[in-house]
This record gives structure tokens, C-alpha cells and sequence, in this order.
């Protein structure tokens, strides 16, 4: 952009009017350097944390240092916890500002300070100390997760279009997902499966926490953050958290938004479970373990485009709804593998057990496809119909009041769903997550209208 463009952007208008017109101006005229840097930020940033958490890795490293179910549910609750509270905090430390890019970086440079906290435990430590200290710094991790998703969601909704918004985040998860699907099957067959640094575990997390930096660093360089035409005035958290029943009253749509997708984040009990169940079929090492994440994150490269210019077309309530049914049939898909395999697939050339354990692999494969192709469209679906709801002034509370909602969530479910695969079985678990992620399609179908498309005839 021209210096006389740019100068012309970001005058002060005299009148509302003209401030919001400079305001869309700045944002069209800045969109190809901030659309880059969000871009590259996501590419690398989130191929790091998709690494850290995928359902494989971290739960079968805390699965192998513990030998407790409960334990892998306390360390995905305690990464949770972390981000229950913080949300509305670090929305109240935001939503006054003019530039919210510099909390960002401080947050997403805390978060990522401790995935390289985990990396390097792995290394030094060993015993009750090192499980101690991995719990303590995930606990962290959630900790500063929460502003930081409400910061870069605010990001996003300030300088990208409603109408890019779906291709921006196809594009970077597909490219994204490439990347991680090619290292999460790399990291399994090689980094882990021969122990790499005598840690197959802590090199992977390391190799998250580089991608995750490299990322921050591409969109602090590149981004250019307008200053929007009104912001709020700075309150106190506890008027602001007086204020939430008010944005429930006014937009029953938003109450309801926030039912189903606190309902399917509820769904997510089972996810930790996912490959500990998975491993009562399959041998979870290195090779398998890279296999069944290369499913889970490669989804990301063959569904993250179509979800994303779904949404642009269509609303991202009609992706939410389809992620919903493909999260659902991938979940029963996964309890079935086995029976399933037991009577299409008898052995054949080496044998009926080989035959058999060949068959269980292939759906195990498939089904962890679904439930990552699910998750991908969920998160995408969930995290940008949220800023489609009421004014302007009033993302960074919307974006805390889903995160809380989603953290507490995310809190419990891990630890109820520890409990519930020790006395009831996966079978049991994997019941009440479909119970709940149906009961949140039902919920989304028949009491929450597109956004988007309200009062348009």
C-alpha cells in the first residue's frame, strides 16, 4: 500500500460515519499482508500445537510414564483448568485497547514456553518428577491459552473479512495439515519408534515448540492491526461478568450457539481415550502411533478446504452440523473396528490372527480419519460462527465467555472420562460421548439460526 493510502486509512475521521468507512478501507487495503501473515502464522503455529495435541502423542507419553487411565485424564483436565478463568480476564485486558497484537505475542510466547517446558523435562528429569513437572506446565499452558485464544480470535475478526475468513483458515489448515500429517508419521516411525536423543517424546515436542515460535514470528513481522472506530470503555471484571446474562437475553441465538457447542465439547470426553482404546487392538508403537496420527492430522489437508469454503457459501452452522455427524459416526466407527473385522475379515496367507490385525488397523485408520476431519470442522466451524453474533465491541466477551465455557468443559471431561473408562469401560465412554455431541446436533438444528444470513430476505 501506498504511504499516501495508508496515511489516508488511518486519519481521524470527523464523524462515526467516515471512521467506520477508514476502518474497512485500512482493512481491504492491508488484507494481502495480513492475510500472509495469518497464513504462515497458522501454517507453522498450529502445525506445532496440532503435533503437541493430538490425541496420540501426549496421551500415550503420559500413558507410558504413569500406567494410569486417570492420569492421562488429569493431565488433558489440568491443561483445561487453566483456561477456564483466564478467558474473561484476559478479555477484560483487551477489549479497551487499540492494538491487540502485543498481548497476543506475550500470550502466545508464554504458551509456547511451556511446550518447550514438556520437551526438555524429558531430558532432565525422570520419575514422579518428571510426570510432576509435565502436569505443571500443561496446567500453564491452558493458563495462558485462554487470552490468547480470545486475542488472536479478535485478530482474526479485525482484519479479515467475514467473507475470507472460511478460505483463510481452509487454506492454512490444509497446508497446516500436510505439514503435521508428514511429521506426526515422521515423529512416530523415527523420532519415537527409535528413541531418538534417548527421548522420542521430548525431540517430537521440541520440534512443536520450533514450528509454534516460527509462526508468532511470521505474524508479528507481517500483520498491520487497525484501530477500530469505537471500543469499550475499560471495566471491571466483575461488571463485565454482571453484563453476560444481558448477551444471552438479547440474542437467544448466541445463548443457544453456546448450548450445542458447549454440549459437543462435552463430546470430547473420550478424546484422550482414543488411542488408549485403540491400543487394545493395535501395538501402540512408534510406527503405529505415527500411522493413526498421520490419519487424525492428514484429515486436516482433505477436509480443511472443503469446511472452509462450505462455510464461506453456505454459514458455518450447516459446517458445524456436518462435523457433528461425521465426529459421531468416526466415534462408533472406532467401538465397531474389531467386531466388524472379526466377521469380513478372516485371515488369510499368514494366518486368521494376522488377517484379523491387518483389518483392525485399516478401520482404526479410517476412524481416526473421521474423528480428525471432525475436529478440524468443528474447531473452524465453532471458532468463527462465534464472531458472527451481535456487535463489534462485543467479541472479546463472546470469545471468552465460549472459551470459559469450552475450558471448564474440557476440565471435567477428561477427568469423568478417566473415571468412567476405569469402572465402566471405553465401551461406556465412548456412549455417553455420542449421547452428548447427538444431543448438541439436535440442539444446533432446531434452536440456533444462522448468523450470517438473519434479516437478510
Amino acid at each position: 500500500m501506498s504511504e499516501a493510502a495508508e496515511t489516508s486509512a488511518t486519519m481521524a475521521p470527523e464523524t462515526l460515519e467516515e471512521a467506520e468507512a477508514a476502518y474497512e478501507r485500512f482493512v481491504w487495503a492491508n488484507l494481502p499482508r495480513n492475510f500472509a501473515g495469518h497464513f504462515i502464522h497458522g501454517m507453522l503455529g498450529m502445525t506445532g500445537f496440532r503435533l503437541f495435541n493430538a490425541p496420540t502423542f501426549l496421551p500415550a507419553y503420559l500413558h507410558l510414564l504413569s500406567g494410569s487411565d486417570f492420569i492421562v485424564g488429569l493431565g488433558q483436565s489440568l491443561q483445561q483448568l487453566g483456561g477456564v478463568i483466564s478467558p474473561v480476564i484476559g478479555a477484560t485486558q483487551i477489549e479497551h485497547r487499540k492494538k491487540v497484537l502485543p498481548v497476543a505475542i506475550l500470550m502466545g510466547t508464554l504458551m509456547r514456553i511451556q511446550i518447550l517446558g514438556v520437551a526438555v523435562s524429558g531430558f532432565l528429569l525422570h520419575g514422579y518428577p518428571l510426570l510432576i513437572a509435565i502436569l505443571a506446565f500443561l496446567f500453564l499452558l491452558g493458563l495462558f491459552s485462554g487470552p490468547q485464544s480470545v486475542a488472536f480470535q479478535l485478530l482474526l475478526a479485525k482484519v479479515i473479512p467475514i467473507s475470507r475468513r472460511g478460505r483463510l483458515q481452509a487454506f492454512r489448515n490444509v497446508t497446516g495439515g500436510a505439514i503435521a500429517a508428514g511429521l506426526a508419521w515422521f515423529a512416530g516411525r523415527y523420532l519415537i519408534q527409535q528413541n531418538v536423543f534417548g527421548n522420542g517424546y521430548g525431540v517430537t515436542f521440541l520440534l512443536a515448540f520450533v514450528l509454534t515460535s516460527l509462526g508468532l514470528t511470521a505474524l508479528q513481522l507481517l500483520m498491520r492491526e487497525p484501530v477500530p472506530p469505537t471500543i469499550r470503555a475499560k471495566g471491571k471484571i466483575m461488571d463485565r461478568i454482571r453484563d453476560f446474562p444481558a448477551m444471552f437475553t438479547q440474542d437467544r441465538g448466541f445463548m443457544f450457539f453456546m448450548v450445542a457447542q458447549t454440549l459437543a465439547t462435552a463430546g470430547r470426553v473420550a478424546a484422550p481415550f482414543y488411542i488408549l482404546y485403540a491400543g487394545h487392538s493395535i501395538q501402540l508403537n512408534g510406527k503405529n502411533l505415527g500411522l493413526v496420527s498421520l490419519a487424525f492430522l492428514g484429515a486436516d489437508t482433505v477436509t480443511n478446504l472443503g469446511w472452509g469454503l462450505a462455510g464461506d457459501k453456505f454459514g458455518f452452522k450447516f459446517t458445524f452440523a456436518l462435523s457433528l455427524g461425521v465426529w459421531i459416526a468416526g466415534t462408533i466407527l472406532l467401538m465397531a473396528a474389531p467386531s466388524l473385522v472379526a466377521v469380513h475379515l478372516p485371515g488369510s496367507g499368514g494366518g486368521p490372527h494376522g488377517g484379523v490385525m491387518l483389518g483392525v488397523q485399516a478401520f482404526i485408520f479410517m476412524a481416526f480419519f473421521g474423528l480428525g476431519a471432525a475436529q478440524s470442522g468443528f474447531q473452524m466451524s465453532s471458532s468463527t460462527m462465534v464472531l458472527e453474533f451481535g456487535s463489534r465491541d462485543d467479541i472479546p466477551m463472546r470469545l471468552a465467555l465460549t472459551t470459559t465455557a469450552q475450558g471448564a468443559m474440557n476440565t471435567i471431561g477428561p477427568l469423568a472420562g478417566g473415571v468412567i473408562a476405569t469402572t465402566l469401560g471405553y465401551e461406556a465412554l465412548f456412549g455417553v460421548s455420542v449421547g452428548l455431541l447427538a444431543i448438541s446436533l439436535v440442539v444446533l438444528l432446531t434452536l440456533v439460526e444462522e448468523p450470517r444470513f438473519r434479516g437478510v430476505a
